[in-house]
């Protein structure tokens, strides 16, 4: 995948100590709630894939987010797949979600409070394709404005058949400096995300990480 897509975001290059979390298909109450708070413990950032869909249902869980400021990424409103959807319906369903990220007036990026030069944090684009399925001409228009940011860490926290244990084993096999690591704040990966997440926060921090939002 990555040879096919070069011009994607895989892993974020930097010479510190820091990882960087990511969440798709939320906001959703208390599964997204519960990630919050499991954040806040460690001080950490972390980047949030927003289906469209459930910032309209769920919009005070979406302030949350922004409002903690963490980094919020467009994952289309409707969580289509790319390989099976026509490119002018995916265009619209990908607008209809930047959309109602600009009406509930998220910022794309967090704004750094020590940085004077404020603009420069704000308004950023970031998308990643529901699972992971995406065209290359659907790419192609998409970053005309915005960075595709897919993972170099796939939990596989909404997978029924393997273990939560199975699932924390490997991640923290493969998490290392710079890794985007992918998580899901939905119902169906929260048994397994709840069980992984504070443990490889806890883990990881204790060996000296951060844990950062992507600003591209």
């Amino acid at each position: 995948m990555r040879a096919f897509y070069p011009d994607f975001i895989w892993r974020i290059p930097t010479k510190k100590k820091e990882i960087f979390l990511t969440f798709d298909d939320g906001p959703i109450p208390e599964i997204t709630e519960f990630v919050l708070e499991e954040l806040n413990k460690y001080q950490a950032k972390a980047t949030f894939f927003c289906i469209g869909g459930n910032i309209e249902k769920y919009p005070d869980v979406f302030q949350q987010v922004v409002n903690q400021q963490h980094t919020v990424g467009n994952h289309t409103f409707n969580h289509l797949k790319g390989w099976n959807t026509e490119d002018d319906i995916y265009a619209e369903n990908f607008k209809k979600c930047k959309n109602i990220i600009v009406e509930r007036g998220a910022k794309f990026d967090v704004i750094d409070a020590n940085n004077d030069n404020q603009e420069s944090n704000i308004n950023r684009r970031l998308f990643r394709p529901p699972f992971g399925r995406i065209k290359r001409s659907q790419a192609k228009e998409i970053l005309k404005s915005h960075e595709i940011v897919m993972w170099d860490v796939l939990t596989g926290d909404y997978d029924q058949n393997l273990l939560k244990e199975q699932i924390l084993s490997k991640t923290l096999k493969h998490t290392g400096q710079g890794s985007i690591v992918l998580f899901h704040d939905s119902i169906k990966a929260s048994k397994n995300m709840m069980y992984a997440l504070p443990r490889v926060l806890e883990h990881f921090s204790e060996q000296g990480y951060s844990f950062k939002s992507i600003n591209l």
